[in-house]
């Protein structure tokens, strides 16, 4: 009985059998998307990527004209059934009548044959698995239909599905076609609720029409970024598809009607070398006053932007981007003038500063402030953006914002609280992913090479020299206090979820950091570690033959990182980590039997072993070194070891004549 009940809670099986492949149009290539800015909800971001994805996956879009009809229909048919017409005939009927009132609104629209005509084609040429052959067949068809007639029916919701379609599985041939019957209409089209994506293709689609289009948004950019419709083309276009002189195009009109005037008017490929160069391209050359004014406005400017915060322009990398130009370009005034200026821009978009940490320009315009402020303006900054911490923690550029906050923040303890034991709190989300682990040792070893990119190190750098001026620390000081407020809680983690975290790739690199470098009672957590190995689990494999946790191990015995450049070990300060003590309790609590049955595995087991002879004899343990020496000094041991064909043995054998 019981069996049949579960039985019957099983989905029936399909009867449509296997799902298609996608064919290799299809899934050749991912789209970009907008980097999501932090304080933005997980659920609302996956709803923007939606909202979004409507641009590639026409499903999402709106229903066409005839479903909405359709829709209408059986709203109106389905009726209560105390309501419904005694005659059975008298339903046919209805619906007759309903599919000619039909027939008649829509012969009554403009160009309804033209709409009828490419509907059928479209719904052909829209089908998601058909051969690529096929599909070009009838794209080609839709061509015909609509060539000439784009800009009549493009504004139609329906309708603009279909030459989206269009665009998207069109040949460079079809995408130029449509293009060129569009222009002068882009600014009306982004400002569409449906034919913006239209414009999104085609900028990305059409290169050679790209600089034409963005060239129809010249003097409506500030207007079209808080636009409810238009602000995602421009977004979209600055971030993903536009080149270094085609960004320069949107950027224009933040720097006001002077420089609109007096700059770039020739059109040669001078001005456009010094249009890639953006606002210090318009300041080249000009005099004080006329610098002070294009600031002016490029403020002006800015200030609209960040007093309609609702309109979610501030969240745009062409917003960020203005905004660190504007910080740059104060830089070249005297002290006291750019503090000035620096301070007016900073009141006025105090409040809106995490909304800009997750794009490149937006981040170091939150660290210029952090570096270029005071003490009650850091103060400010961290608690605007205490809220996003974790969020943060997970994005390339964001996590910038924290390190540099690290690194320039003298009140450690106004740290520790903010954001140090936040990010430590979240350890177990955090170190999975390549971003959270960078968050988690930036806490322990700042900067290092074994987790930061060159690039990433330059990045950082750019604000020490502002540091040295405006922090009253030495940066050793403030690394060493940092360290000590993370060191608690990762050690602690480490002692409650080690056992899980030293069988993942991921978690062992986060251990021997935390083991190494850490500061604090590490006992606790050295008697877990040497625990899972006396004692391992029987349904897994035993540690030691997993190769990252061997080199965390071996690391742990080393008593720091082995560098491939110097060929050397570079160890720790005994202070923070003693290799030898390691070594010493290892022998006490392993025992015999698990450090012999690791030299005879499949293992890394016998390179671990020579590693703790090698540190036993360099810290002097003699009961460590008596012991080992006693355990691989019967007959059975040697000649097992012997006649075994594990990996490192000779090294192994070399380490225990040495005892």
């Amino acid at each position: 009985m019981v069996a049949l009940q579960k039985s019957k809670k099983r989905a029936a099986p399909s009867q449509a059998g296997p799902k298609p492949k996608k064919t290799h149009l299809e899934s050749a290539k991912t789209d970009k998307k907008r980097s999501r800015p932090i304080t933005q909800p997980l659920a609302a971001e996956d709803a923007g990527s939606d909202s979004e994805g409507g641009s590639d996956d026409l499903d999402d879009e709106p229903m066409l004209e005839e479903e909405a009809d359709e829709a209408d229909e059986a709203m109106d048919i389905d009726v209560k059934p105390d309501q419904r017409p005694r005659d059975p005939n008298a339903a046919r009927e209805s619906h007759k009548a309903q599919k000619v009132l039909q027939e008649q609104r829509r012969a009554a629209k403009p160009h309804s044959t033209l709409l009828v005509d490419a509907k059928k084609v479209w719904s052909l040429a829209r089908q998601k698995n058909i051969p690529t052959t096929e599909r070009q067949k009838h794209i080609k068809d839709l061509m015909n239909v609509i060539r000439g007639k784009v800009t009549d029916i493009v504004f139609k919701h329906d309708a603009s599905r279909i030459v989206q379609t269009a665009v998207k599985y069109g040949g460079q041939k079809e995408r130029d076609e449509i293009a060129a019957e569009l222009k002068g209409r882009y600014k009306d089209l982004a400002q569409n609720k449906y034919s913006k994506f239209l414009v999104t293709k085609l900028i990305r689609f059409c290169p050679t029409h790209r600089t034409s289009i963005l060239f129809e948004f010249q003097s409506h950019v500030l207007r079209m970024l808080l636009h409810r419709e238009a602000s995602s083309v421009l977004a979209d276009a600055f971030e993903l598809y536009a080149n270094a002189y085609e960004r320069t195009i949107l950027l224009r009109e933040f720097y006001g009607k002077e420089a609109a005037l007096f700059s770039f008017t020739t059109g040669s490929e001078e001005d456009k070398e010094r249009a890639k160069k953006g606002l210090s391209g318009v300041l080249e050359g000009t005099d004080i006053e006329r610098k002070r004014r294009i600031l002016g406005a490029v403020k002006d400017n800015l200030v609209t932007i960040f007093n309609n915060s609702d309109k979610g322009a501030v969240t745009h990398a062409v917003v960020h981007r203005a905004l660190w130009e504007y910080l740059t370009a104060v830089n070249t005034f005297e002290e006291v003038e750019q503090e000035k200026l620096r301070r007016e821009m900073f009141d006025s978009c105090q409040e809106v500063l995490a909304e800009m940490v997750h794009t490149k320009d937006g981040s170091r315009v939150v660290r210029e402030f952090l570096a270029q402020g005071t003490a009650k303006d850091r103060k400010q900054i961290l608690k605007v953006l205490k809220a996003h911490i974790e969020r943060m923690c997970l994005d390339d550029e964001a996590q910038l914002v924290l390190f540099t906050a690290l690194d320039v923040i003298d009140d450690t303890k106004l740290m520790s609280k903010s954001f140090i034991s936040l990010i430590t709190a979240s350890a177990t989300k955090l170190y999975p992913t390549s971003q959270g682990r960078r968050s988690l040792m930036y806490l322990l070893v700042p900067r290092t090479r074994r987790h930061f990119t060159p690039a990433q190190i330059v990045s950082l750098s750019e604000t020490d020299e502002i540091r040295a001026r405006t922090s009253k620390k030495s940066p050793e000081s403030r690394e060493e206090e940092v360290r000590r407020a993370a060191s608690e809680e990762l050690i602690a983690w480490v002692k409650e979820s080690g056992e899980q975290l030293i069988r993942e790739p991921t978690g062992c690199l986060v251990v021997a950091e935390i083991m190494l470098y850490g500061e604090g009672d590490k006992s606790s957590a050295i008697d877990m570690l040497l625990q899972t190995l006396a004692s391992p689990s029987i349904s897994d494999p035993h540690p030691i033959d997993l190769p990252p946790t061997s080199r965390l191990y071996k690391s742990l015995l080393q008593g720091g990182h082995y560098n491939h450049t110097t060929k050397t070990v570079e160890r720790v300060p005994t202070t923070s980590w003693d290799s030898s003590a390691f070594a010493d309790k290892f022998v006490r609590v392993v025992g015999p039997e698990p450090t012999v049955a690791m030299c005879v595995g499949n293992g890394n087991g016998a390179f671990i072993v020579a590693e703790l002879c090698e540190a036993l004899i360099r810290g002097e343990q003699n009961y460590g070194r008596q012991k080992v020496k006693e355990w691989f000094g019967s007959p059975e041991v040697v000649k097992q070891l012997e006649e075994s064909e594990v990996k490192g043995k000779t090294v192994l054998q070399e380490k225990l004549a040495l005892l």
